[in-house]
């Protein structure tokens, strides 16, 4: 089977605990739980792709051995998120007596934070219940979004974004496994565009590796639908100088050329604007007008007139400091 018939975030997801990175605290509390053969119900929080799920797959494999899969469930609760599946799916499998050495079974609910608040409700009183056979674990981007009766029956454990040097060092692993060759600059377009999300990054970059033999930023750029930093930078640099002509035919260029819509644009001058050099005054206003652009948009704006606006904005500030 070559590699491209086979997902490269499933490919290289890491089996055991001890094979996680940039979550030190997570996995050291986690071993403690395979050590006693004991865990509490667990609700796992971060960013996408910062290892949630997978920390759950290496604690099940840690604590039942290869054939954890018949002590473990994996449910997406955005497929499945009706008071109905909880009734049936879930409550079927957490009454049953599980066949390892652990005296329960896992079962984990991905993206629980989509679960509607019948079905959070009707799975607070199943947590109760099946104690003593399943252990549950919640995984969710905004833990907010989980009613605090759920909160308060969970160990809370916080995922943070993966460092840059971590991604970095991944992303050489996987390169050298493929054959796949990439350029420093396409490593660093990867970083950017991933923003910690390692899922992302490893998408990314078999899709680069498919369409072309040596991977490059401009590869990785296309491939994402994102615009380099340099590209955003001049856009904000000729705002600044007042030349609003010039600011709205290159937003329009970067748009066309890579298929962007307005609050892709939005989002990354955003992400660039933190990192101006200028005055902090100025770049809140800044930040103010990208804000007012992207509710604008989120509310069925038009892309060229919010972004028009903005830049407009932006163009005034700039003449104002001349």
């Amino acid at each position: 089977m070559s590699a491209h018939e086979v997902m490269w975030t499933e490919k290289y997801r890491p089996r055991t605990l001890d094979s996680i990175v940039n979550q030190t605290e997570i996995v050291e509390r986690l071993k403690r739980f395979v050590k006693e053969k004991s865990m509490p119900h667990c609700l796992f929080a971060g960013t996408p792709g910062t290892g949630k799920t997978t920390a759950a797959m290496c604690l099940a494999s840690d604590l039942y051995g290869k054939d954890y899969k018949k002590n473990y469930l994996e449910l997406n609760a955005s497929d499945e998120r009706g008071i109905d599946v909880i009734r049936t799916t879930v409550k079927d499998f957490a009454r049953t007596v599980g066949m390892a050495e652990a005296p329960f079974k896992i079962l984990v609910l991905d993206e629980a934070d989509n679960l509607t608040a019948d079905a959070q409700q009707a799975l607070r009183r199943t947590m109760e219940m099946y104690t003593a056979t399943c252990r549950f674990i919640l995984c969710c981007n905004y833990f907010s979004r989980i009613i605090e009766p759920i909160q308060s029956r969970c160990a809370f454990f916080r995922f943070v974004p993966l460092k840059p040097e971590d991604v970095r060092a991944r992303i050489t692993y996987i390169c050298k496994l493929e054959n796949v060759e990439i350029t420093q600059k396409g490593i660093d377009a990867l970083i950017y565009v991933g923003n910690g999300d390692l899922r992302k990054v490893i998408n990314t970059l078999q899709a680069a590796a498919a369409t072309s033999e040596v991977v490059d930023e401009g590869v990785i750029y296309r491939i994402a639908g994102r615009v380099s930093p340099k590209e955003i930078k001049e856009v904000l640099a000729d705002a600044l100088g007042g030349d609003f002509k010039s600011a709205r035919e290159r937003v329009i260029g970067l748009m066309v050329e890579y298929g962007l819509s307005g609050l892709d644009v939005v989002k990354q001058i955003h992400r660039e604007v933190l990192g101006l050099n200028i005055d902090e005054k100025a770049k809140l206003r800044i930040i103010e007008a990208v804000g007012e652009a992207e509710f604008r948009l989120l509310q069925g704006g038009s892309d060229e007139i919010q972004i028009n606006s903005m830049l407009a904005k932006v163009a005034d500030l700039g003449r104002e400091g001349q």
